[in-house]
């Protein structure tokens, strides 16, 4: 989307007119810009060398949180450029190199904030967002079919996330986040799969829903708090600290889970409230 209306996310590629700043940083690789603006005409996207308002996409590879400009470096001027036209009201879509990454995998890709350097028209700060590496694009709810009861037994990590009752929760879970001014977003593409996660201020929050319904809630409880230990375990040694959560269906009949979760540095909440999320 671009224009004067953008959501935050770039959702795909097809249809969209690229510039590129340069190589771009994908998954730890350097990939020059030929071979980015050939895998974007695979997808369905027209590429240009020069900045226009013909543009809908800028992708920087390489300038995340750094201060650009178009006296030191040449292809930064696509960045400048994007920012004055965000200035006169028209919005060009700035991704990173991960955000490219993503697209070209079939996931949505964040739209960069662009910030202007005080007092200076040609420097351009492309700013980090809380989560970025952790969270992915927006979440939605899933349709699902019917599972039997006895079906649930076999395998709780695979099966709860096609039940009723589990896409019900995370259903309530986002209209509550919503209501909070807070956008619920899936796992980012390379990040542990969790069900849910959202940032507050800097703070950055993955959760695990569990569904308690027609099977056992000793069982399910305690499959969720290992699912979320791992994955803050797997995030923290190039994220650091992650506010593991726990979301179950309803309150848990016995209290010592509270506890529990609480000792291992879980959030433990439930619907409807989702207290403490």
């Amino acid at each position: 989307m671009h224009g004067e209306i953008c959501d935050g996310w770039v959702r795909a590629l097809r249809g969209q007119t690229l510039c590129f700043t340069g190589r771009v940083l994908i998954d730890g690789e350097w990939i020059v810009r030929k071979c980015c603006e050939e895998t974007a005409h695979q997808l369905g996207a027209n590429c240009k060398s020069d900045f226009s308002r013909r543009i809908t996409v800028v992708v920087h590879g390489d300038l995340a949180s750094q201060a650009v400009t178009d006296k030191q470096r040449q292809y930064s001027k696509k960045l400048v450029g994007a920012a004055r036209e965000r200035d006169r009201g028209y919005h060009i879509c700035v991704v990173d190199g991960d955000g490219f990454a993503d697209l070209i995998e079939g996931f949505p890709a964040l739209c960069r904030k662009l910030q202007r350097a005080q007092g200076r028209d040609d420097h351009v700060y492309v700013l980090p967002r809380p989560g970025d590496g952790i969270l992915g694009g927006p979440l939605q709810r899933q349709r699902v079919g019917h599972h039997e009861t006895d079906a649930l037994a076999l395998d709780l990590s695979h099966l709860d996330k096609g039940t009723e009752a589990h896409e019900a929760t995370v259903a309530a879970l986002i209209d509550y986040l919503a209501r909070e001014q807070v956008e619920a977003r899936g796992h980012a593409r390379n990040a542990p799969r969790f069900d849910a996660g959202w940032s507050r201020g800097d703070e950055v929050f993955i959760a695990e829903v569990k569904s308690l319904t027609g099977t056992s809630e000793d069982q399910q409880i305690r499959l969720g708090i290992g699912q979320i230990l791992d994955y803050a375990h797997q995030l923290q040694p190039t994220h650091g600290r992650i506010n593991p959560v726990l979301v179950l269906e309803r309150q848990p009949m016995n209290p010592r889970w509270i506890s529990l979760a609480e000792a291992n540095g879980i959030r433990l909440t439930w619907a409807p409230d989702f207290a403490g999320c």
